[in-house]
């Protein structure tokens, strides 16, 4: 199979599994998947979020879905359990397309790390 069409399967299994169990039967979106990534790397997923935090899970998300690529590193969690990370490597600058890309596959690699998908 090539590598386009696995991460597109792959990210078909994820969007199916996460908008199943999260969304009622509606599809979850690209930066909702990365919400949920931030929830659970913050390890509070019963609690209720401000707008301003929502904002702070998809920095979090992104950070540690980007670490495998060599572009943040983990640096400590606050006395609050908020991750922190280091930027290693700026990103390189990447039309919308190219960024939602990289976002899949770091997204996906992250689900095979956690075993949701194969």
């Amino acid at each position: 199979m090539a590598r386009d069409e696995q991460l597109k399967e792959r990210w078909d299994q994820i969007v199916t599994k996460l908008s199943a169990r999260f969304a009622d039967g509606d599809t979850l979106d690209l930066d909702a998947i990365i919400y949920l990534i931030g929830v659970q790397e913050l390890g509070q997923p019963g609690k209720k979020f401000k707008k301003d935090d929502k904002l702070d899970l998809m920095h979090i998300a992104i950070c540690r879905l980007l670490e495998p690529f060599g572009y943040y590193k983990f640096d400590y969690q606050d006395a609050d359990g908020w991750p922190h990370y280091e930027v290693i490597d700026q990103l390189p600058t990447l039309k919308a397309g190219e960024q939602a890309l990289l976002m899949k596959e770091a997204i996906v690699q992250y689900f095979l790390e956690k075993e949701l998908v194969h």
